[in-house]
């Protein structure tokens, strides 16, 4: 069985509050199982890594054995087999806006989707999404991301299983209007050691990129007014690993 998947993806980013802008960027990610992660070739080793200090929990745990732990003290048993869908470090760096999960039980039963939120400020979010058969779900936003945006609003996300092809929505609501929303489409390819060098060929450097081109969006709108919304204290506090349950409203049902 093939474990391990790239997807050459374009990502869209529309801001609709205040002011109407929009940019897109093409990349790649990896689709990889969480108990069978790739290994490449002693050379491409540089290309793709995968570090449990880089998604949630106790870096000296591997990243299974985390998602595990966030589900358990959720009331949710272990999955018998989890996807997980991000960048994988690239030479030294890597930088992940949304990171995603779809656990399934050992009849291959879908049990959960988790989502893990990056900020530009070094803080991690994981949010537990009850989806319809579709992959649909709305959340409480309760993490800080854009200086541009307040900590409020409701998230409401597709986010199907990739299969071969990848399509998944967020969009950011706010006072009953769509302040923000992302995109993200790309194709399925096998991650031979050939196609991992090709996207990384094609796409320099792809982890550093995505976190410069984030910053310099930032710029560009402050520059052109947008308000900058500081960062408190408590969105400072949210932005910790959150293995234990916190309190916070989820709506379900579909956008």
């Amino acid at each position: 069985m093939v474990t391990a998947f790239l997807y050459e993806a374009e990502v869209g980013h529309r801001r609709r509050e205040r002011l109407d802008d929009a940019f897109t960027q093409r990349l790649y990610l990896w689709l990889v199982d969480l108990d069978d992660l790739p290994r490449l070739p002693a050379p491409l080793r540089p290309l793709a890594r995968f570090r449990s200090a880089d998604h949630l929990g106790d870096p000296r745990r591997s990243i299974r054995e985390n998602l595990d732990a966030f589900l358990a003290a959720r009331g949710i048993a272990r999955p018998a087999r989890v996807l997980m869908l991000a960048h994988a470090r690239v030479l030294g760096y890597v930088f992940n806006p949304i990171t995603l999960y779809w656990c399934r039980d050992a009849a291959g039963a879908l049990v959960a989707v988790v989502a893990e939120v990056h900020n530009t400020y070094g803080g991690r979010h994981h949010y537990l999404l009850d989806v319809d058969g579709e992959g649909r779900a709305r959340v409480d936003k309760d993490f800080y991301v854009s200086p541009f945006f307040p900590v409020d609003g409701e998230y409401r996300m597709r986010v199907p299983e990739p299969g071969a092809t990848l399509a998944a929505t967020v969009v950011l609501r706010r006072e009953g209007a769509t302040a923000f929303v992302a995109t993200l489409r790309g194709r399925r390819r096998a991650a031979t050691p050939l196609a991992v060098l090709a996207a990384a060929v094609r796409h320099p450097a792809v982890t550093l990129r995505v976190a410069a081109a984030i910053r310099h969006r930032g710029v560009r709108l402050w520059v052109r007014g947008v308000p900058v919304v500081p960062r408190t204290p408590a969105d400072a506090d949210r932005g910790l690993d959150q293995l234990e349950p916190r309190p916070l409203t989820r709506h379900t049902g579909a956008p």
